[in-house]
């Protein structure tokens, strides 16, 4: 009997191990995990809630969101996509709703049932999972691995890594002859200590454009205002995109916000038309723009040197281009990074030229496959990684299933 050993026990381990055993009842297929629990990355995932995928269903459109990873994806999603990742789901008694922003997620609103569906598709298919299992060595002699955890060693003729951002495993895979980029934070929050922003907790726009001074990076999307700063889709866009100039830069760089995506010429000419249709009305009660918050136009207002109770009409041209200029290219001090809640995703892992990414399978090593985050592909917000992890998984686990 062929037997497949998975150091991993994730979404991309559990749907590896579930499709090989699956698909090949007469395999042996084990899980190895070094926690005491699986799937904690799916358990936290979108607030808890578990962000399954993403409803974008045409394979070069999907891999727009991939910073690392766009290339090699391509053929992969067109063998398991987004679609029959909710096929899968919904096939095993797991009903999934797209919302609004298009992220797809169980109608249970919560992980467990991600969770409890992985487990028992795996315990129905056999797949033994043992947990408590450091592994601290990976070798191959023959045709044959040799896994060594804290406690046992472990044989197999097939041997998938699946063990997320995880620099042991890293080390383990340079052991085999695979090059490793060197990992970064992707997915993060902008740390921004600007009294413009000070006690605006929670305000955000739906659609501002950012960039990074003296790159050429730039995001639109919806941002938000934390204690520690900047968030939202636009921010994490960006720093997914930038992780590595970003990284080079020491997390110390300019942010040129646009907070309405409008030509400062544009803005400035709906200032002067306020000035004529407004001209009694107070500036810093009467905000022109209705995508702008109330509290924070007050203090783009104020920082443009407009008194609190000064009138449109009182306004100068030097006052309303200085207010247009605060709308459109506020220019903040980024000084660190904060992670996105607890969902950390690097870039970095597994050099991708190792791979066949028609199996997952190492290049070097017949019969050993990577799939998931060990690998250097990384995206952006919103059910793109576990769809990488889905995919990677599907594939990866009809390979090992074969005969």
């Amino acid at each position: 009997m062929s037997k497949i050993v998975i150091i991993g026990a994730g979404a991309a381990g559990y749907f590896a191990a579930i499709t090989a055993a699956e698909n090949n009842p007469k395999v042996e297929v084990i899980i190895l995990e070094k926690g005491k629990n699986g799937l904690q990355k799916v358990k936290i995932s979108g607030g808890g809630r578990c962000n399954v995928t993403h409803a974008c269903f045409v394979p070069s459109e999907l891999v727009e969101f991939y910073p690392r990873g766009k290339k090699e994806l391509l053929g992969p999603f067109h063998q398991f996509m987004t679609g029959d990742t909710m096929e899968w789901f919904e096939n095993r008694g797991v009903p999934l709703k797209i919302e609004d922003d298009n992220r797809v997620f169980p109608e249970s609103n919560s992980s467990q049932s991600i969770i409890d569906c992985l487990v028992e598709s795996a315990e129905k298919a056999g797949v033994k999972v043992l947990f408590n299992q450091n592994v601290q060595t990976v070798s191959k002699t023959k045709d044959i691995f040799e896994i060594k955890t804290s406690s046992d060693v472990f044989t197999a003729d097939k041997l998938l890594i699946a063990a997320g951002s995880n620099p042991k495993m890293w080390a383990l895979a340079e052991t085999l002859g695979h090059t490793i980029v060197e990992p970064v934070p992707s997915l993060f929050t902008f740390n921004i200590n600007d009294k413009r922003l000070k006690d605006l907790l929670g305000i955000s726009v739906p659609y501002a454009t950012i960039k990074i001074s003296k790159t050429k990076l730039e995001s639109s999307g919806p941002l938000l205002i934390t204690h520690w700063g900047m968030s939202g889709p636009a921010i994490l866009k960006l720093s997914a995109f930038g992780a590595r100039i970003l990284a080079e830069k020491d997390y110390q760089y300019n942010v040129e916000v646009n907070w309405l995506s409008k030509s400062t010429e544009k803005v400035l000419e709906i200032l002067k038309l306020g000035k004529t249709t407004l001209n009694k009305k107070q500036v810093a009660l009467k905000s022109l723009f209705a995508d702008i918050p109330k509290r924070l136009w007050e203090r783009l207002v104020l920082v443009s040197n407009i008194s609190a109770t000064a009138r449109w009409a009182d306004l100068s041209n030097k006052q309303l281009q200085e207010l247009a200029n605060q709308l459109t290219k506020g220019v903040f001090n980024a000084n660190g990074k904060s992670t996105f809640k607890d969902e950390f995703v690097t870039a970095g892992g597994v050099h991708l030229k190792g791979i066949d990414f028609k199996r997952f399978e190492s290049k070097l090593h017949k019969n050993l496959f990577f799939v998931g985050e060990i690998l250097n592909i990384d995206a952006v917000t919103g059910g793109f990684n576990f769809q990488n992890a889905w995919t990677g998984g599907f594939i990866a686990g009809n390979a090992m299933g074969e005969d």
